[in-house]
């Protein structure tokens, strides 16, 4: 860049370019979602800075050509401008390095204070030269005079601390944005040296756009996270249809850390670091995307990594070395590239159908199990999906199993909990375990909830109509339904619109986690219980139990979940504190069910414990509703 020792040797071109680049980049930036970080502030004002450099020395060199009595302040001070938005620049070019590195107050205050220094030195001895005539000055045949100019210094100076932010701090970035920024820089110290040695100015602002080309394209439009080297999901996908059009295998790794999935949860910067870092410990041309909060993916080409499938258990061995140090819960899966799933390009649902019934910190091995298994969900979704788009109450593809219920204190069944199945073409009979949750995830539970409570309503009225006992049967609701606002009216209008007493229906729902799920419960619960409608508790016991919330809701009746009564069978203990919760619970007027009892050895158990009601296998297995004739009595 230098001193103007050919100040007529000029051609506004780069600056012209520089200038349109920045409109460009500025349309672009106003037209597309990027996220408005203090990093993006920051290229914002670098944008500005540059495209007023460049039309600053566009105006000054136009001025030049039009002055005739060799008065030249306005040259001079249009110079000093251009000096100053130049080291500006150079300046917020280091500010904005300090912010990535996301450098400590400690480590960066002194290298702002250096390149602030260099700075005001730099622009006051070329303001006080220029007042003095001893540094740059044009003579009265418009030619520019040679003098020293510590602007060279000053610009070698300052490249130097942007030198030095990215040497000493380099793992704190992803390598290839780090190189791509060196790269860049790299062709702009060509450009600045080609021009010095033709005596040239008029490309000294493009060397300046070229590292903020490399800056919006690696940060701020592409899809790299510079704190961690991952990219985007839509890139993923990009890479999937790639490698199969191609017919290239790859390997996928998986790491799911759900404590990190909500919004708002960074990872910790250590955390961080390992995932950077860990790709290129094993493989060779990896790519990590972030498909995300909490959850990365890596893709490993078998092609440069020959031996992927060998290196897999020294890679399963570092990250379990790595869990011992952070601790945190997560979920891997392991896999390679399989031509059904690339070809529908459809990872990321595969991915979340195998983790969707993975236990919390467990290692999965991709399978051809695992495909039947995800082709299956897939039309257990779409099945769901017309099913609650059609909003037929009375759907065939739902169907109503239930359990019976027996009641101690009359010796007899008079109860029943109502079970959900599904009967889908060309899949058959499908259990609530494979498709509870997809209905959850997918916001359709409500609408088999409905489907499910009308049918039960309707068989309550004939078991009753024709003259059975039936003193109620319950449902089960999960909790994502009670964040709808209508799900007490829906509740309320299918059982009225039954013509049965509210009292033979009952209510299932688990225990809240979180105090907003509490509040909803307690005010869903307060209204139906209103209108006589029964609540259970259900899966007391496979959690964390919080007594305090369980006793300021109005439940009837708390289910044991059948893990206690496993518990109890071979430890004294754990009977002894069972027994102790459910007499508590008696002596304040709850019933008690216990679940899971199949045998007598469980009944007199329970019985012993406080139980009102039982139920399990010794007294029969879910049966379709039809059948509960078979089960309660007729009234005399």
């Amino acid at each position: 860049m230098g001193q103007l020792i050919q100040f007529n040797n000029y051609t506004p071109v780069g600056d012209l370019t520089v200038i349109a680049t920045c409109m460009v980049v500025a349309v672009l930036l106003a037209t597309s979602y990027v996220t408005r970080t203090r990093t993006f502030r920051l290229f914002l004002n670098m944008l500005i800075y540059l495209a007023l450099a460049a039309l600053t020395d566009v105006v000054m060199h136009d001025f030049y050509t039009h002055i005739t009595d060799g008065r030249y302040t306005a040259i001079y001070v249009l110079k000093i401008i251009y000096h100053i938005l130049l080291f500006s620049l150079l300046l917020l070019y280091i500010v904005y390095f300090v912010v990535v590195l996301q450098l400590d107050r400690k480590t960066r205050r002194p290298l702002m204070v250096l390149a602030t220094v260099i700075y005001m030195i730099v622009l006051i001895n070329d303001i006080v030269s220029t007042i003095r005539k001893s540094g740059f000055r044009l003579d009265g045949s418009g030619e520019a005079v040679s003098a020293f100019n510590i602007f060279v210094i000053g610009y070698v100076s300052l490249l130097s601390i942007l030198g030095y932010l990215m040497v000493k701090y380099r793992n704190r970035v992803y390598k290839k944005a780090l190189y791509g920024v060196i790269g860049t820089a790299a062709v702009s110290l060509l450009i600045l040296f080609n021009q010095a040695k033709h005596e040239q100015s008029s490309f000294t602002v493009v060397s300046f756009m070229f590292p903020m080309i490399a800056l919006m394209y690696l940060l701020h439009s592409s899809p790299y996270d510079i704190k961690t080297g991952t990219i985007n999901a839509s890139a993923f996908s990009d890479a999937v249809s790639y490698n199969y059009l191609k017919k290239r295998t790859f390997y996928l790794i998986n790491l799911y850390l759900p404590g990190y999935s909500s919004e708002g949860k960074p990872l910790p910067k250590d955390l961080e670091a390992v995932i950077r870092a860990f790709p290129s410990r094993h493989f060779k041309k990896t790519v990590l995307f972030h498909i995300g909060n909490g959850d990365m993916l890596l893709m490993i080409s078998a092609k440069a990594n020959p031996d992927c499938e060998e290196k897999m258990q020294d890679v399963i061995n570092d990250f379990f070395k790595e869990y011992e140090i952070f601790n945190v819960d997560y979920k891997l899966i392991i896999g390679k590239s399989i031509d059904e799933i690339s070809a529908r390009n459809e990872y990321l649902s595969f991915i979340k159908d195998m983790r969707r019934n993975m236990p919390l910190n467990s290692l999965h091995i991709v399978s051809e199990k695992d495909v039947t298994l995800f082709n299956k969900s897939e039309v257990i979704i779409k099945e769901l999906e017309d099913i609650n788009r059609k909003q037929d109450i009375e759907d065939e593809r739902v169907l109503v199993y239930c359990q019976p219920v027996f009641n101690i204190m009359t010796g007899k069944y008079d109860t029943a909990e109502a079970l959900m199945r599904l009967e889908l073409p060309g899949l058959g009979m499908v259990y609530p375990d494979q498709f509870i949750s997809l209905a959850e995830e997918y916001d359709y539970i409500h609408m088999l909830t409905k489907i499910i409570l009308h049918k039960t309503c309707m068989s309550i009225k004939d078991l009753t109509d024709n003259g059975y006992d039936v003193k109620r049967i319950s449902v089960n609701v999960s909790m994502p339904e009670l964040r709808d606002e209508g799900f007490t009216d829906d509740i309320e209008g299918i059982i009225n619109a039954s013509k049965i007493p509210s009292g033979k229906i009952a209510i299932e729902i688990t225990e809240s986690q979180t105090e907003s799920d509490f509040l909803l419960v307690k005010k869903m619960i307060d209204r139906l219980k209103g209108a006589g409608i029964k609540f259970y508790l259900d899966d007391f016991g496979t959690g964390y139990s919080n007594m305090e919330r369980i006793m300021k809701l109005p439940f009837d009746i708390i289910k044991f979940d059948r893990s206690l009564v496993l518990a109890c069978q071979s430890d004294s203990r754990s009977q002894e504190i069972v027994g102790r919760l459910a007499s508590m619970f008696a002596d304040l007027d709850y019933s008690v069910l216990y679940e899971g009892v199949e045998d007598e050895a469980d009944e007199k158990r329970c019985i012993s414990m406080s139980a009102s009601y039982l139920q399990g296998y010794k007294y029969s297995k879910p049966v379709p509703i039809d059948e509960l004739k078979n089960f309660f009595c007729k009234t005399a």
